[in-house]
């Protein structure tokens, strides 16, 4: 039977929160893992949920959604199309530069299967934070970034809503962008790494004019 109540708390970090019957009964403990809304809950919001019971017996909700207005609100939150645009983008710049001949199908290979396996490790840290399980550190992450995956970060950070308020965090991924960025930029047009560049297939990068796309 589903109730009515209001989400009063919320730690989106941790993935819980508490709910308030409008019948007046005691708060209800509230898991990420029991949402079953869209987008992510919100903190003062009126929720619809279902009681059930942890393995101690303690009541909890066993499935809940936002309702109404916030539950709708909930699934369009502007940083996930900002994080959406900018995957296109690099998306589309990637596959253009494949289709001119100035790089091979491995350049843009490698950035999608770094962004997926990056979009993944994020989701299972989020989840084990949500469960107080071991954690995959953050050093780690930041190399998957470096290395091709930060399009997946970006994206993963605001559709988990993860490592985003953290600003230490926050700093240093986009420093992996720029180096990631740098690095790339450097290999594709500097003399240094001609050869490297024949050997492995990629083309002569327009560098003497404007590009124009």
């Amino acid at each position: 039977m589903n109730r009515k109540g209001t989400l009063t708390t919320w730690n989106d970090d941790r993935g819980f929160g508490f709910i308030a019957p409008d019948e007046g009964d005691s708060q209800v403990f509230a898991h990420i893992s029991a949402y079953a809304g869209r987008g992510r809950p919100r903190a003062h919001r009126k929720v619809s949920y279902r009681i059930e019971r942890d393995n101690q017996g303690r009541l909890r909700a066993g499935q809940f959604r936002l309702v109404g207005t916030a539950g709708l609100a909930a699934g369009f939150r502007p940083g996930v199309w900002v994080a959406v645009g900018v995957v296109l983008l690099v998306g589309v710049a990637l596959g253009l530069a494949f289709q001119r001949g100035w790089v091979p199908v491995g350049l843009p290979a490698a950035y999608a299967m770094a962004s997926l396996l990056t979009f993944i490790a994020y989701g299972i840290d989020k989840r084990a934070a949500g469960k107080d399980r071991r954690r995959i550190p953050e050093n780690r992450l930041h190399l998957f970034e470096v290395l091709g995956g930060w399009p997946g970060a970006l994206l993963a950070q605001q559709v988990f809503r993860h490592k985003t308020r953290k600003v230490s965090y926050q700093a240093v991924f986009w420093l992996a962008v720029l180096v990631n960025i740098a690095g790339v930029a450097w290999f594709l047009v500097a003399p240094e790494a001609s050869s490297f560049r024949h050997q492995l297939g990629f083309g002569e990068w327009p560098v003497a004019h404007p590009l124009i796309w």
